[in-house]
């Protein structure tokens, strides 16, 4: 996966799913079937405006989407993943199912640290960017080839760990994204997402 970035530098939070279908997925997340049958492009979507008196509708955050291989990818940039509010607020329609796989990496900007969190089945770990799920697995092996794994105590000391911080931590999202890339064989065209030219939906934050 390359070093996705929204405009003006943003950091894009991804949700990347496998083994389920690309309409279904998105109208869980909360995707309005109208607009998704559209297929327009980000770059035009509209929020929609509540009649004069009225309450404002509720917020609606933009997101880009599209397949690569057998993934399904979805981009933001509000600085939280719907998909992971949803999960960690047990939305009963993005928690994982048996025989699907979800990764989603979110900046995790209302509660910090950003995040990555896998659901290789109906069971989801964990991590903070900068370290492993702690599974052993393929992925872990992955966000280590690619040296998204920092140095922590006690296996390292203080200076060490605070060097290594220093010397790579502002290089840590680009880490983990050639690491997701690396395990998922995504690749995503950054050119096509400055220029908003990938498909998008409107979707109320859950």
């Amino acid at each position: 996966m390359e070093n996705t970035v929204a405009p003006g530098g943003l950091f894009l939070e991804v949700t990347l799913a496998r083994d389920v279908e690309m309409d279904e997925f998105l109208i869980n997340l909360g995707a309005d079937l109208d607009e998704l049958a559209a297929r327009t492009p980000c770059s035009e979507l509209r929020s929609p405006a509540g009649p004069p008196g009225r309450p404002s509708p509720p917020q609606l955050n933009r997101a880009m989407y599209g397949t690569c291989g057998e993934w399904t990818y979805v981009l933001e940039d509000w600085g939280m993943a719907s998909w992971a509010t949803g999960y960690q607020g047990k939305v009963e329609s993005m928690l994982p199912c048996e025989g699907e796989e979800i990764l989603c990496l979110t900046a995790n900007r209302f509660s910090h640290p950003a995040v990555i969190i896998h659901a290789p089945d109906v069971c989801a770990c964990r991590a903070d960017f900068g370290t492993d799920t702690g599974q052993g697995s393929a992925l872990d092996a992955a966000l280590s080839a690619a040296g998204a794994v920092f140095p922590s105590m006690p296996e390292a000391s203080e200076a060490e760990v605070v060097a290594y911080f220093e010397e790579y931590g502002e290089r840590l999202p680009e880490l983990v994204f050639t690491a997701v890339g690396a395990y998922t064989g995504v690749a995503i065209d950054q050119d096509a997402v400055k220029a908003g030219d990938l498909p998008g939906v409107l979707i109320a934050p859950a």
